[in-house]
């Protein structure tokens, strides 16, 4: 299991979840020389792609939008 620090995790974020994706171990992530987490590789039915995902029920009826989701939720906030 490979153990890095909460700064290398911070600093190479992508690298160290690929690497645990494809490790068995993971990686130990630690803060001030304690372990504080670890990163496991997820188990097959949580990765589902996307695109064979179900639906949630009700969902098709929901109005298409045609416009930025960040500018509506921006409007929204006001």
């Amino acid at each position: 299991m490979a153990t890095i620090t909460i700064r290398e995790l911070h600093m190479k974020t992508g690298h160290w979840v690929r690497a645990a994706a494809r490790g068995r171990n993971g990686v130990l992530v630690l803060d001030r020389g304690r372990p504080a987490a670890r990163l496991l590789p997820a188990e097959e039915e949580i990765s589902t792609p996307f695109a064979r995902r179900k639906l949630v029920r009700g969902f098709e009826q929901l109005p298409s939008v045609h416009v930025d989701s960040a500018r509506l939720l921006e409007e929204d906030r006001r």
